[in-house]
């Protein structure tokens, strides 16, 4: 990768992505691998912290990837460079209502006819996998930089610098987050609602073998407590905890917050002991529904397009999704149509639409009806949990559209 100290005053690009996470550098890789020259446009680098690849602790933030996820990182040949060791399979998903006659809902891989449902690995893994494979990428030029401004005309667009310099490209890809600069730039209106909840993330040793199964428990008033499988006797706590009750959490002990955790996890995992008790997380969750992916000569993708409830892990997925979708509509465009071409993109939104508003109705719906600590509702959500898991095709068709299928 050319790495320049010194950027020119206008760097030339097929495309500019704005974004420094794992989405934007698929992003680079992908549409770079297909021919396209690109520029990535990061923040400037932080110096090295303590926490480096060395460091054998594990992330709090971890993703359950799905097999679309999957399949593009292997066709952009990273998913081979992760550190096996640190990935975790998920064979079967359980689902516990509350109350005291709860729901169950189960799926497995045997079930589900794969192998796998799919994979929970570490933010910082994917990340130096990533970071390793654009070190050798052609067509991919590394720009540390501030953006300031976003000038758009005819054929092509240019992100301006706060140091003078400028990307100018056909095409400007918007991957850098829920809070996304390039989606302000282009007045896309915005569909914004807090939940009123964080999630509360950290990692346990457990006393039970977990066989690669993720739990999942619809509490009420206490949220919803997800227990993803690590390697080894280890899972990753993901709980969507009301506000107020996240502001406890984070005040005490990850001790503590295991011993809240035995009155849902004892019995199947036995007790819980912190992987690193200073390593305690939490992030606030939204919903975010953009009236749009495109706008002239630019694309958003992952965050800056959709942000969802992670009760379903999904919110990774529909990023790689949307980038496999992009890489797929600019592949297919007609010879004289450019990457920017407004019914180029148009064809990219129009694909990812019904996704994208089917797992935002999905899990918005899910996270109001299993958050109401009412009576009547939890009697109802607790007999369709246990409706649901004796009907096996609707079983299957469900776990095949999240496994991306």
């Amino acid at each position: 990768m050319n790495n320049p100290t010194s950027p020119p005053r206008v760097i030339e690009s097929d495309i500019c992505i704005v974004g420094n996470g794992a989405i934007a550098k698929t992003t680079a890789l992908g549409l770079a691998q297909s021919g396209l020259s690109v520029a990535l446009l990061c923040p400037p680098s932080a110096p090295a912290g303590a926490a480096s690849a060395a460091d054998p602790g594990w992330d709090a933030r971890v993703y359950a990837l799905n097999h679309t996820a999957r399949d593009l990182l292997s066709s952009l040949k990273v998913w081979d460079a992760l550190d096996a060791a640190r990935v975790a399979p998920v064979d079967a998903m359980i689902i516990q209502g509350d109350g005291a006659r709860a729901g169950d809902l189960s799926f497995d891989a045997y079930g589900a006819h794969a192998g796998t449902l799919a994979w929970i690995l570490e933010d910082r893994n994917l990340g130096q996998a990533l970071d390793a494979a654009l070190r050798f990428a052609r067509n991919v030029t590394l720009v540390h930089g501030r953006a300031a401004a976003l000038v758009r005309g005819d054929d092509h667009a240019t992100v301006r610098l706060d140091d003078g310099a400028g990307v100018r490209a056909q095409l400007v890809v918007g991957a850098d987050g829920a809070d996304s600069w390039v989606r302000g730039q282009c007045d896309i209106g915005l569909d914004y609602r807090s939940y009123g909840q964080r999630a509360v993330v950290t990692n346990f040793d457990c006393e039970k073998p977990h066989h690669g199964a993720a739990y999942q428990w619809f509490t009420g008033a206490e949220g919803i407590v997800a227990l993803l499988p690590l390697p080894g006797n280890r899972v990753s706590l993901v709980w969507s905890a009301p506000d107020l009750l996240a502001d406890r959490l984070r005040e005490e002990s990850a001790a503590r917050i295991a011993e809240r955790l035995a009155v849902y996890a004892a019995e199947k995992l036995g007790a819980l002991t912190p992987l690193q008790p200073e390593l305690v997380r939490d992030f606030p969750l939204r919903l975010l529904r953009p009236h749009a992916m495109t706008s002239p000569r630019v694309a958003l993708v992952g965050d800056a397009a959709h942000v969802v409830h992670p009760m379903a892990g999904h919110g990774m997925n529909l990023g790689f999704a949307d980038v496999a979708q992009l890489m797929k509509t600019l592949a297919e465009r007609e010879p004289q149509r450019g990457v920017g071409d407004d019914r180029v993109l148009a064809r990219y939104e129009r694909a990812r639409k019904e996704d994208v508003l089917l797992m935002q109705l999905t899990t918005d719906g899910l996270a109001r009806l299993f958050g109401a600590d009412v009576e009547p509702l939890r009697v109802v959500r607790n007999l369709g949990l246990n409706l649901l898991n004796k009907l096996p095709v609707l079983k299957r068709r469900l776990i095949s559209h999240a496994m991306g299928k």
